[in-house]
């Protein structure tokens, strides 16, 4: 018996309406008081290959040249506790949602959806963002729901391999797919270059995703996660009393692009290449991490300049926006001319792959 192919046939996205990434640079530059950090980071910044990133938080400079937000959110006293965070989760992730469900452009509380999937790592709330979704989006009460949580930037792998398993074993079903992240509720005042680094690279964003088992658009072939050794403490992301702290080590790159570079030449089929050389792929969905994540992969894996440019153009545009990315790197694949077979890719946490071998149909 022939299993169920499970494709994903519409993706929408969505931001907030605020653009932050110049605010966010020129704050960072005023508050490093050592000239070496600053020009350190200000270089930095501008090889970042990020140009924008969103959030809900609309950015004003004062009259005494001071740099916050209209809301004062991080003002210029004591700054929000994590539960003033979370208040601010609860208010703008549906919004978010919704907008992105909106951007599918079709009636959803009439699309018969049976699943819904949601994955944030961003926020907390009870009753949930997957209840939220229902109650707003109009969708039947009795919906299957399924939270993914605190996966990171890998978290849309694992929710695109829940609506996998689901359409193969049950084919009728039509699964709506949710990745939230508002990760600029999260800015964290620090002197540490390394931290204001790691937090340059993050906006918000989220996308929603229909797969069924229609053959039209992206058709899911199979997943694998790998883990790099010794790596757990290379990425973390702790939660701390002024909001969630996330760490990001310097080694991460040269990590990716050893172990990327070591799954080419195994030469079986156990790895994420399953036995395949690069030149085999045809697309390339790559988290966008961020440039020098996307440096590593191109590197590691001996990669044309081309075969990234939906990711690095997702990068440039948004930032990285956690686990929506790399569904906004797909989408862009939807509305494009290409075609065929692809691999995605996205790290995080653990410090672990995790990958889909996919076709993208016309």
């Amino acid at each position: 018996m022939t299993s169920a192919i499970a494709h994903i046939n519409r993706i929408g996205t969505a931001n907030p309406p605020f653009a932050v990434h110049d605010a966010f640079v020129r704050f960072v530059s005023a508050e490093l008081a050592d000239a070496r950090s600053r020009r350190l980071f200000e270089r930095m910044a501008a090889r970042s290959g990020i140009a924008q990133r969103y959030s809900f938080l609309e950015p004003v400079t004062l009259a005494d040249g001071t740099i916050t937000d209209t809301a004062g959110f991080y003002g210029t006293g004591a700054w929000p506790s994590t539960g003033q965070r979370m208040a601010l989760y609860e208010r703008d992730a549906p919004r978010l949602a919704f907008a992105a469900i909106e951007a599918l452009e079709i009636d959803i509380a009439a699309a018969g959806i049976t699943h819904l999937i949601v994955a944030s790592c961003t926020g907390f709330m009870a009753p949930g963002l997957d209840q939220a979704i229902v109650a707003g989006a109009g969708l039947d009460p009795g919906v299957e729901r399924t939270v993914v949580g605190f996966m990171g930037c890998y978290a849309a792998v694992n929710s695109l391999r829940l609506a996998h398993h689901i359409v193969r074993s049950t084919p009728e079903a039509r699964v709506l797919v949710v990745t939230l992240e508002l990760c600029t509720i999260h800015f964290q005042r620090s002197g540490d270059l390394a931290n204001l680094l790691a937090m340059l690279l993050f906006g918000d964003g989220a996308a929603a995703a229909l797969v069924t088992a229609r053959p039209e658009g992206i058709a899911l072939r199979d997943f694998r996660a790998v883990t790099i050794p010794g790596t757990a403490d290379a990425i973390t992301w702790s939660i701390r009393d002024q909001g969630f702290d996330m760490h990001l080590g310097g080694e991460v790159p040269a990590r990716i692009a050893e172990a990327l570079a070591a799954d080419a030449s195994r030469g079986d089929d156990r790895g994420l290449l399953r036995g395949a050389s690069p030149g085999d792929v045809a697309l390339w969905a790559v988290h966008a991490g961020g440039r020098t994540v996307l440096d590593a992969v191109e590197h590691g894996l001996g990669l044309p300049a081309e075969a990234l440019l939906p990711s690095r153009t997702v990068l440039h545009d948004h930032g990285n926006m956690s686990s929506a990315t790399l569904m906004f790197i797909l989408s862009r694949m939807l509305s494009g001319s290409g075609e065929g077979d692809g691999l995605a890719l996205a790290f995080g946490l653990g410090m672990a792959a995790e990958s889909f071998r996919f076709t993208l149909e016309r």
